[in-house]
């Protein structure tokens, strides 16, 4: 059976979220180990689905690429919530996404989104401002010394079509302006993957686009069994019309 759903970008990240918090790993690591949820747009509905509640979004994010005038919510925005470092489900609020590591043993989760995705090459993006590397920077070598699971929750409105690594060679060169961008590889998580995990489903990437609050949609074709599929159909419907992230 085979039938098709589009997803605006508010609710991409709504599935990818729901995917993430369904995750073996991640539900593992919620009850026995410790879970990182670094800062980001993505991020935050994904810390909302593990911690059971709704937050200002705002509220937890880092880099963010906007147009100019951006457009703004008509609340005023509260103070940024800390980093979230979940152990054994609850909040250790004495560390944050730097320090968490250096607590976090083999099987533990991080959880940091990305901003390109060569999804063909399983391969990742993250664009780099700081000149100390950002976050990335700071706990790569942690998390892969100590084989912490790294987890990229990444919409597919972020596709690339270069190779990762092509393109952070071309921004290192000396004529470079702008951010760096530093490949990253781990359990990357789109639409897809987060669908093939709540539902069993086969989820393609079909058409891309549209207007008026639509622009960046994904339109996926699904192909799975009639339960798979009306399950996926079902999902979908329930988190249709998730509200745009606005600064």
């Amino acid at each position: 059976m085979k039938r098709q759903v589009v997803l605006t970008v508010s609710e991409s990240k709504r599935l990818i979220a729901m995917g993430v918090a369904a995750m073996p790993e991640v539900s593992r690591a919620m009850v026995e180990g410790m879970v990182v949820v670094a800062t980001g747009t993505t991020n935050a509905y994904v810390l909302e689905e593990l911690w059971g509640r709704r937050i200002d979004k705002r509220r937890y994010r880092s880099g963010i690429t906007t147009p100019k005038p951006p457009e703004k919510h008509p609340e005023p925005q509260e103070e940024g919530i800390p980093d979230v470092v979940f152990r054994k489900g609850e909040i250790a609020s004495e560390l944050d996404r730097y320090t968490a590591v250096g607590e976090m043993e083999q099987g533990d989760v991080y959880i940091k989104g990305a901003n390109a995705l060569d999804y063909l090459g399983g391969k990742a993006g993250v664009l780099i401002g700081s000149p100390t590397g950002g976050t990335v920077g700071a706990v790569l070598g942690s998390v892969i010394g100590k084989k912490i699971h790294l987890v990229i929750p990444i919409g597919l409105e972020k596709l690339v079509y270069g190779d990762i690594d092509d393109l952070h060679w071309l921004a290192s060169q000396e004529d470079s302006g702008g951010p760096s961008l530093w490949p990253l590889t781990g359990t990357i998580v789109t639409e897809i993957e987060a669908l093939q995990l709540l539902t069993g489903v086969d989820a393609h990437l079909y058409a891309v686009g549209g207007i008026a609050g639509a622009e960046g949609a994904v339109r996926l074709l699904l192909d799975g069994s009639e339960e798979e599929v009306q399950a996926a159909l079902e999902l979908v419907v329930s988190i249709k019309g998730e509200p745009r992230y606005l600064l």
